[in-house]
């Protein structure tokens, strides 16, 4: 069983973090270094224009493209788990995690990226803004989805028909459906389940952004701290007053809610 996560747009680089923890490589940095060489024939006004940002922003993201390296070092990078600062982030607690808890999460979390495609939890990784569903145009098509193609999923699915996966591939969805699509369906050769938070609202239960995006940390960290390897377990999420819902879910769409009578 593996999960997946989008990534977020703050990002943290200040904050400090143990000079001993461990970190590894992104796996599609040549890739990433394509897309940053296609972002630096761009102005700031284009940055800004393609990517719905203020002009302030797009110049820290002009910034960040000019100093990338091919190199990835503690000095230039940090762990991606670590880097992400949004929602989902402060759902997830990464820099609570035991040694042997982020061990457990490089096995069993990835996070989805529109510019390194996916990366492990450990994953040194250099600042960028580069949201999935941005329509930059490579020479492999017109948006990032024509980008990565089939080699997420290749990926995914390489990883859950490994020795280490035991039992049937299960890919757990904790993504936005923004970067899920980014996971061609037709290629992975794994059951997807989905978990889906709701809050109860007005006269009935709605899926509200912010409270949904943490809850995806929160059942990331649940999965995590419990070693979570079977698609029952998941039933038992019960942290920040969420309980599973029998009546509104099926068999790969798994609905939590809270509040409401």
């Amino acid at each position: 069983m593996l999960f997946v996560l989008s990534p977020a747009k703050s990002l943290d680089y200040d904050s400090p973090i143990d000079a001993a923890l461990p970190h590894t490589l992104p796996q599609y940095a040549a890739q990433a270094g394509e897309l940053v060489e296609v972002l630096r024939e761009k102005s700031p006004q284009d940055v800004a224009s393609l990517m719905s940002i203020s002009d302030a922003l797009a110049a820290l993201n002009v910034a960040r493209y000019a100093a990338w390296s091919p190199s990835f070092t503690p000095a230039n990078a940090r762990q991606a788990v670590l880097a992400f600062n949004g929602d989902v982030y402060e759902g997830l607690q990464a820099a609570t995690l035991s040694a042997r808890d982020l061990d457990w999460a490089q096995q069993h979390l990835l996070i989805l990226s529109g510019l390194y495609g996916v990366l492990r939890p450990l994953d040194l990784m250099q600042p960028y803004r580069l949201e999935m569903g941005t329509r930059l145009a490579t020479a492999h098509g017109a948006n990032l989805y024509q980008f990565w193609g089939g080699r997420i999923a290749e990926h995914i699915d390489a990883l859950l028909h490994a020795d280490g996966h035991k039992g049937d591939p299960v890919l757990v969805n904790l993504a936005s459906q923004e970067y899920f699509k980014s996971v061609d369906r037709k290629t992975l050769r794994a059951r997807v389940v989905e978990c889906v938070f709701e809050d109860f609202k007005g006269s009935g239960y709605k899926i509200i952004s912010f409270y949904a995006k943490r809850a995806r940390g929160l059942m990331a960290r649940w999965a995590i701290t419990e070693r979570v390897r079977h698609v029952q377990q998941l039933q038992r999420f019960d942290l920040d007053g969420y309980a599973f819902a029998p009546s509104a879910s099926s068999a790969d769409r798994l609905v939590f809610r809270r509040g409401g009578v």
